[in-house]
């Protein structure tokens, strides 16, 4: 939801990629490289693990910890020029944002965007599209209240 809130990209479109492109976590890609979106190395600096994907030895990104990977996911998805006409879409037009993910070249699997799809529509991964995330703010008398955040608006409200 943070990196939707951040970058525009729809939460379930990342939660889905993330569960395909790990195995749910599982993979060994996931859990040599905390890699969970399949990211290769492309002009990479950092830290490298070599895969079988679509050739033998093909060399992925790495990262210290799965954060890094979701950030990474959301950078690599801001800055490649490819995917640029995504963001004309609205956060909660998964279909479309899944669509052109393939379109796009994210993956080479043929049903790739089909698999998004039924992925988010299964564990109806679309419910995060509309999620406000919380934080803490403080009253005029310096008093800790809840806060919530949805599309970069901020209302705070009583603590319960």
């Amino acid at each position: 939801v943070e990196q939707m809130q951040l970058h525009g990209i729809p939460a379930s479109i990342t939660l889905a990629q993330g569960l395909i492109e790990s195995g749910a976590g599982q993979s060994e890609l996931a859990r040599n490289g905390n890699n969970h979106f399949g990211i290769k190395c492309h002009g990479w600096m950092g830290r490298t693990v070599y895969h079988d994907d679509d050739l033998s030895g093909e060399c992925f990104r790495a990262y210290d910890n799965v954060r890094q990977s979701y950030e990474d996911h959301s950078m690599f998805l801001v800055n490649g020029r490819r995917y640029r006409s995504l963001f004309s879409l609205s956060p909660g037009d998964y279909r479309g944002w899944a669509i052109g993910l393939k379109a796009a070249g994210y993956a080479t699997n043929p049903s790739y965007a089909d698999m998004l799809i039924r992925i988010i529509e299964q564990y109806r991964l679309y419910e995060f599209d509309g999620k406000k995330t919380s934080h803490t703010c403080r009253n005029k008398r310096g008093r800790i209240q809840g806060a919530d955040v949805q599309r970069n608006s901020l209302r705070c409200c009583e603590a319960r």
